[in-house]
C-alpha cells in the first residue's frame, strides 16, 4: 500500500478504475429497481450533495497537507545551502592545511547533496547516503580534533557551523520521510467510492449515464494523483529542484 501512494501514475490508474466501477455498480442497482419517485430522489440528492461536499473538504485538507510538506522540503534545501556556504567561509578560521581539507570535503559533500535531490534510483540513493554519512564523519572529525587541541572562541564558530551543516541534512531527511498518512488516503478513497456509488444510483437518464459518469471518476483520479505527485519527493513530476545548492556549487567552483 505504501508503494502505491508513492507512485502518482498508479494512484491515477487505480483511482479512476475503482471510481468508475463504483459508479457502474450504482447504475447497475439503479437499473434493477423501479423509477425513483420525486421524494426519494430529493432525499438521495441531499445525501449525494453532502457526500460530495465532505469529499471536497477532505481532498482540500489533504492537498494542503501535501503542499505544506512540499514547502518544508524546499525550505530545508535552502537551509542546507546556507549552512554549507557559511561553513565554507568559516573554514578560513582554521589552520591553512585544515582549511583546505575542510573546503575540499565540503565541495564533495555539496555534490552528494545535489545528487540526493536529483536521484530517482534507489540503489544509487543508497550509495549517495553512504558517501554522505562518510563525509559527515570526516568533516566532523577534522573540526573536532582542532577543537580538542586548540580550543578558542574563533574556532568554536567553525565547529558551530559544521554542526549546522550536519543538522540541516537531518532535518531534510526527516522532511522527505514525512508523508501523508495512509489513513488519510483510505478516508479519501472510501468517501470517493461512496460518492460515485451514489451518483450512479441516483441517475435519471440511464442511457446517457455510462458516458456522463466518466467525468466524476476522472476528475477525482486526477486530483488524487496530483496530491500523490506533490507528496512523492522522487517519483512524481513535481519535485524540489536544488536550485540553491546548484547555485552554491557553481559559486564555489568559480573560486
Amino acid at each position: 500500500m505504501t508503494i502505491l501512494v508513492k507512485s502518482p501514475f498508479l494512484v491515477l490508474v487505480l483511482s479512476f478504475t475503482v471510481m468508475w466501477l463504483a459508479a457502474r455498480i450504482g447504475l447497475f442497482f439503479r437499473q434493477r429497481r423501479e423509477t425513483l419517485d420525486e421524494d426519494s430522489y430529493q432525499d438521495f440528492s441531499v445525501v449525494v450533495a453532502a457526500t460530495l461536499t465532505l469529499l471536497g473538504l477532505i481532498i482540500g485538507f489533504t492537498f494542503a497537507m501535501a503542499m505544506g510538506r512540499f514547502d518544508q522540503r524546499k525550505g530545508y534545501e535552502e537551509a542546507e545551502a546556507n549552512a554549507i556556504g557559511t561553513e565554507y567561509v568559516r573554514a578560513d578560521l582554521l589552520p591553512p592545511a585544515d582549511a583546505a581539507r575542510e573546503r575540499a570535503l565540503l565541495k564533495e559533500y555539496l555534490e552528494q547533496r545535489i545528487l540526493f535531490y536529483r536521484s530517482r534510483d534507489q540503489h544509487a540513493l543508497q550509495q549517495i547516503n553512504a558517501r554522505t554519512a562518510q563525509l559527515q564523519s570526516e568533516m566532523w572529525s577534522n573540526v573536532r580534533a582542532l577543537g580538542g587541541t586548540q580550543p578558542t572562541p574563533i574556532l568554536a564558530l567553525a565547529i558551530s557551523g559544521m554542526n549546522d551543516v550536519l543538522n540541516s541534512q537531518g532535518y531534510t531527511q526527516a522532511a522527505w520521510w514525512n508523508r501523508i498518512p495512509l489513513s488519510a488516503w483510505w478516508l479519501m478513497w472510501v468517501v470517493a467510492f461512496c460518492s460515485n456509488l451514489l451518483v450512479g444510483y441516483t441517475s435519471r437518464r440511464l442511457k446517457q449515464e455510462p458516458v456522463r459518469m466518466l467525468t466524476l471518476p476522472l476528475v477525482l483520479a486526477i486530483a488524487l494523483s496530483f496530491i500523490a505527485d506533490i507528496d512523492s519527493p522522487r517519483l512524481g513530476l513535481i519535485r524540489v529542484v536544488p536550485e540553491n545548492l546548484i547555485s552554491l556549487a557553481e559559486s564555489l567552483n568559480g573560486h
